[in-house]
């Protein structure tokens, strides 16, 4: 719930300002939305750098996106730039994943979920591939909303539709591995733990 809450706070932050700044001049709700989503996002990396300790490569190729579109939506006074975001950060994960696939011992899925589940080389390799499709479909709808819809539905669209699409794909790929003859669930020590206790008492 946590790592949740600091993952969408720049998005939540823009769409917060967004709609407040909205109700007196529509026309630059996007641009005070676009500052509070920049500074929503050099929170995120200075909590994480100084509290967290651990900043992802995900968050840093999201924040250089982030700085560079807003930078030049606010220096050009164009939204353009920023509904290309959430479009070139899914690309940029698709790309990566991709990669992985070809670069280095595993995949970046296996070294994200590999703690958790056990599976052959290729169907990791497979499971990559699912998620990249993913990432590319998700960057292509954030496009066709962004570019045939009022500006205020792309903005609820961003906050609520992307989070339901990846919300429906996660469920979908649980139910997928959950039946899958070929992964194995490694059990939480803390969970064992806990049993063993239920046991003895």
């Amino acid at each position: 719930m946590k790592k949740i809450l600091i993952d969408f706070f720049p998005i939540f932050l823009f769409f917060i300002v967004y709609q407040i700044i909205k109700q007196e001049t529509p026309d630059e709700a996007i641009y005070g939305a676009t500052i509070a989503l920049l500074v929503g996002s050099f929170l995120q990396i200075g909590y994480l750098y100084f509290i967290e300790k651990k900043v992802e490569k995900s968050h840093w190729l999201t924040f250089g996106l982030i700085l560079v579109l807003s930078g030049m939506t606010l220096l050009f006074h164009d939204p353009k730039f920023m509904l290309w975001k959430p479009t070139l950060v899914n690309w940029g994960f698709a790309l990566a994943f991709i990669g992985s696939i070809f670069i280095g011992k595993k995949t970046l899925l296996e070294r994200m979920m590999s703690q958790a589940m056990l599976m052959p080389k290729n169907k990791w390799q497979f499971l990559t591939l699912i998620w990249a499709s993913f990432f590319i479909f998700s960057g292509l709808l954030n496009l066709y909303v962004a570019f045939n819809y009022p500006e205020a539905t792309w903005v609820n669209f961003k906050m609520f539709g992307m989070l339901g699409v990846t919300i429906v794909f996660m469920i979908l790929q649980g139910i997928y591995l959950y039946n899958a003859d070929f992964v194995t669930f490694i059990e939480d020590p803390e969970d064992s733990k806990t049993e063993n206790k239920k046991d003895v008492v």
